[in-house]
């Protein structure tokens, strides 16, 4: 008896039996197992009801009756594509942001929200809208990270409740029309027309005011205009090019015409009574 036993546990048809047995429930065995990251969380589903949150590590199962659903939990990033809005002073602006994202409760993000990546795109999509259209274009532009804040404050409040948290929104990228950026080119160009003029107005002020300190030095002294008038010379003297036309002063103008308006008896450079020696005089008049 005892033979027959082990010829019949030996025998080919219960090792075909047990070979079937084998790779049949493999496929059970495997789907038992399964293995979640370190940056992974679980989510067990027993008989479509929730099981409970696995987290990293190796995790059994029970075949055909337990699911799972694995969740990221590090930061991820989603890009919001360009959008066309009207800023508050009816300018047509185009905006493109990235929302930085990261699931603090898996649970959640699985049980109450269909596709949290999809609903954290419309929800940055109609808060980048509403935001930029409550704003000026010049807010807009120069307070951009007050307006990214404003937007990530509207978006957090929705997601909270899925247990999603919203890290930070940056706005990357604000374009305009033609038309826009051209009548800001010609505001630029004003604006720097006009502080030049303030700098050249400011300019002549001060050199005014130094002008008129130094004539005062000048007038408190009667050699430092004629001085003055020299060292203008010797500087001029020094480029050749250029042609110098001197100007007598007002008092050799005065003195001048006293001269010419002595009387003809007016002792001249012979003596007193004399006449103006000339080069053509006879010996007559020498002797006179």
């Amino acid at each position: 008896m005892a033979d027959d036993w082990v010829s019949f546990c030996c025998g080919p048809g219960v090792l075909s039996l047990l070979l079937l047995a084998f790779f049949v429930g493999l496929p059970f065995l495997l789907s038992a197992v399964r293995v979640i990251q370190q940056y992974q969380n679980g989510v067990i589903f027993r008989l479509g009801r929730k099981a409970g949150v696995r987290g990293p590590g190796l995790t059994f199962l029970l075949p055909v009756l337990d699911s799972v659903r694995i969740v990221d939990m590090r930061i991820q990033s989603l890009d919001i594509p360009k959008q066309e809005t009207l800023t508050k002073d009816n300018i047509s602006a185009f905006l493109n942001a990235v929302v930085y994202y990261r699931i603090a409760d898996p649970e959640a993000a699985i049980l109450k929200v269909q596709d949290y990546k999809n609903a954290i795109f419309q929800h940055g999509q109609a808060a980048m809208r509403d935001i930029a259209g409550s704003v000026e274009l010049d807010s807009l532009l120069y307070e951009r990270e007050r307006v990214a804040s404003e937007i990530q404050q509207a978006v957090s409040k929705e997601t909270k409740g899925w247990g999603i948290e919203i890290i930070s929104i940056n706005i990357q990228d604000i374009e305009l029309p033609a038309s826009m950026k051209r009548a800001m080119a010609r505001q630029a160009q004003a604006e720097r027309d006009k502080r030049a003029t303030v700098i050249i107005s400011i300019g002549e002020v001060e050199a005014a005011g130094t002008m008129a300190e130094a004539a005062k030095v000048i007038s408190s002294s009667p050699g430092a205009l004629h001085l003055r008038t020299l060292q203008a010379l010797s500087n001029l003297s020094a480029d050749k090019t250029n042609t110098i036309t001197y100007l007598l002063p007002i008092e050799g103008q005065s003195l001048m015409a006293d001269g010419a308006q002595k009387p003809a008896g007016a002792a001249g450079p012979g003596g007193a009574g004399l006449p103006e020696p000339r080069l053509n005089m006879t010996k007559k008049e020498i002797k006179k």
